[in-house]
């Protein structure tokens, strides 16, 4: 194995503590089985709370939004940085699926 798979490796996995501390912060996940510390028990889990984490937060920051212009709120500070933050961790889900996608084409690609 190489060193670039490994690094990338380890970086698809801090990327995806990340995505999963996020998720955990803004909205209730169901309970799921867990290992030490809380982390969900297979993969599929892992990825289906990061996922539910993402889109909470684009729905706050549309919510936001919509309050904003209608005149409701005049957080215009608050609803742009969770606007930002929507963005930058839709843009990590893309990058943690595109990473997974090319480990599974070189998966695909190994000779037996």
């Amino acid at each position: 194995m190489s060193i670039e798979a490994v690094t990338a490796g380890n970086e698809l996995m801090q990327q995806m503590r990340v995505l999963a501390a996020e998720a955990a912060s803004i909205a209730p996940a169901a309970p799921e089985p867990a290992l030490g510390g809380g982390v969900p028990a297979d993969f599929a889990s892992y990825m289906q709370a990061s996922i539910q984490g993402v889109n909470a937060q684009q729905l706050d920051a549309s919510a936001r939004m919509q309050a904003v212009e209608a005149g409701e709120s005049t957080d215009l500070v608050g609803t742009m940085i969770s606007s930002q933050k929507a963005s930058l961790s839709f843009s990590a889900l893309v990058q943690v699926r595109n990473k997974l996608m090319s480990g599974l084409d070189d998966i695909m690609d190994m000779a037996l």
